[in-house]
């Protein structure tokens, strides 16, 4: 039976990629990339060149019949350019389409950069919040975080870099004094957290 597989792709380095997920991505007869260079850079790490096709927020209507129809005649891998699909990205989209449609699937969990940054942090990681990442709005995305101010467990925020300032500024309003940890480049040569 034809399967959709969910899997975790390293967030920086290659090394984190587990075995079963090297695998998987060998066998499968196609490849649905966030972005497809991100992806064949991966590959071709790996050694191996299965058929890749992007599938993103700007593509995922126009995208998704075609990979319903693929996954009639075999498995397709789902893969994000770092770390879990669905998290952050429109792959929520295809996962419940497949499940519509009776179509097997499986996860091949892997890297997270939302549990890794938890766990570098410092802060108690039994429980927390993730927002993802804040709307490019001011308003709203002060809106966001009022709206979880009231939390006592860590948020965990994706945030671009271009961003960050604003959004720090944003937290430092709504926030105030709340304990922080800014990681950036998880897992990479030049990793850094600053608490």
């Amino acid at each position: 039976m034809p399967t959709l597989y969910i899997v975790g792709t390293p967030i920086g380095n290659l090394e984190d990629l587990t075995p079963r997920a090297a695998r998987i991505l060998s066998e499968v007869s196609l490849v649905a990339a966030e972005d497809t260079r991100v992806t064949r850079r991966l590959l071709s790490h790996l050694g191996i060149h299965p058929r890749t096709t992007s599938f993103h927020q700007h593509n995922w209507r126009n995208k998704l019949d075609g990979l319903l129809a693929e996954l009639a005649e075999g498995d397709v891998a789902l893969v994000t350019d770092a770390g879990m699909p669905v998290v952050s990205d429109p792959g929520n989209e295809l996962v419940a389409a497949a499940a519509r449609a009776g179509i097997k699937i499986e996860v091949v969990p892997g890297p997270s950069a939302v549990t890794a940054a938890l766990a570098i942090s410092g802060f108690a990681g039994d429980a927390f919040s993730f927002l993802g990442f804040l709307s490019r709005r001011r308003k709203d995305r002060q809106s966001a975080l009022r709206e979880a101010s009231s939390s006592v467990v860590p948020l965990v925020i994706f945030e671009a870099p271009h961003r960050l300032r604003a959004t720090l500024a944003d937290m430092d309003t709504v926030l105030g004094g709340r304990p922080l940890a800014v990681c950036r480049e998880l897992t990479k040569l030049h990793e850094e957290v600053f608490r």
